[in-house]
């Protein structure tokens, strides 16, 4: 394992923070973890585990040893007659291990394309995007117990997704007996576990998902019945640079709030005073409102606080207006967010739950 002190984070997260780390290791297999956590100083100190950046916010320096997950590789790894499984390492580029998959001919994570962050971090957040999320094309990761030094399994059932939620989220509730992965039951896995390989299942038919109405448009634009996979990854690519700002250009974190979820009643409720609200029902039987929109009708779209600032094409997405050693800071961001807040909830009565992991 290679041991770093003193390190800027700046270029390591897509915000572009200003922030160090007092010690970070970088970790290029399994056993650079499994070092990390058997070195007698390193391995009694708290650990926070850092990808490709995209889904935090830095408020200051980390003091918790920074683990920088720089596993690389995939691979197809099995082929049955009902699906290609494939594997990455949690060091990849999300969008590049979406774009390997399409060019080889393995297709049904295209609707995830440029989606930024890596592979190991996407099964945290059960990232999604255009009507697929990643639990819909999961099979299984292998992660390491920081606490143990010891590897486990765990497939989509003991992973315990959620609308951008996983166990790696939740903290430790308690002890209790082991169970199957060598693991306390009842426990959650943040700041418990690194993941070091992930895989997908990517089902045999494939069948395009086009339910999203931009990709509808794109295809009729287009003029194509039945588009390929390698179609969708294109569409999918020029929308989301079309809305969201590249954050080599622009510093942001993607999409800063969940989309929250109401009754029907509560959707009746907020229709009757604001028809035009986006909403979407759910198979649940709730209703999922655009968070974008409840901002936006709040007004805040392209305001500025301080050098954090609402993206004028995108309220759903806050920027970084600063520059350099100038940048936004982690407490301008999350200043301006608990106005946001505050101006949904006085508005719709809804409180809107950040994305991000505020360090």
């Amino acid at each position: 394992m290679l041991v770093e002190k003193n390190v800027p984070l700046q270029a390591c997260n897509t915000f572009g923070i200003v922030a160090r780390a007092h010690t970070l290791v970088r970790a290029r297999s399994g056993d650079d973890v499994r070092a990390l956590v058997a070195d007698p100083q390193l391995g009694r100190s708290p650990v926070f585990v850092l990808g490709g950046g995209s889904n935090v916010v830095l408020t200051g320096d980390v003091k918790p040893t920074v683990l920088k997950m720089e596993i690389p590789g995939i691979r197809l790894v099995e082929e049955t007659p009902r699906a290609w499984i494939v594997e990455a390492g949690a060091g990849e580029r999300w969008h590049d291990a979406v774009a390997w998959t399409v060019e080889h001919g393995f297709p049904g994570l295209e609707n995830l394309a440029l989606i930024p962050g890596t592979v190991g971090a996407a099964p945290v957040q059960n990232i999604g995007a255009y009507g697929v999320e990643l639990q819909d094309r999961f099979d299984s990761l292998d992660a390491i117990d920081l606490a143990t030094g010891r590897s486990f399994t765990l497939d989509a059932s003991q992973c315990a997704f959620g609308y951008r939620d996983s166990v790696f989220k939740h903290a430790p509730a308690g002890a209790g007996p082991d169970d199957a992965a060598g693991l306390p039951r009842g426990m959650g896995l943040a700041g418990r576990a690194a993941i070091t390989h992930v895989r997908f299942r990517l089902p045999k038919p494939w069948v395009p998902e086009l339910g999203y109405l931009d990709l509808e448009r794109k295809r009729q634009e287009a003029g194509v019945a039945h588009p390929t996979a390698r179609q969708i990854f294109d569409w999918v690519c020029e929308v989301r640079r079309a809305k969201l700002p590249d954050p080599a250009v622009l510093g942001n974190a993607g999409s800063f709030f969940k989309n929250p979820t109401v009754t029907p009643e509560q959707c009746s409720d907020i229709i009757a005073r604001d028809p035009k609200i986006v909403h979407y029902p759910m198979p649940d039987g709730t209703i999922k409102l655009a968070a974008g929109w409840l901002i936006d009708a709040c007004g805040w779209k392209g305001k500025t606080v301080g050098k954090a600032g609402v993206y004028e094409k995108q309220a759903l997405v806050l920027v970084n207006r600063g520059q350099g050693g100038d940048s936004v800071t982690g407490g301008e961001v999350m200043t301006l967010a608990k106005a946001i807040q505050t101006s949904v909830y006085e508005r719709f009565g809804i409180r809107l739950e950040p994305e991000p992991v505020v360090v």
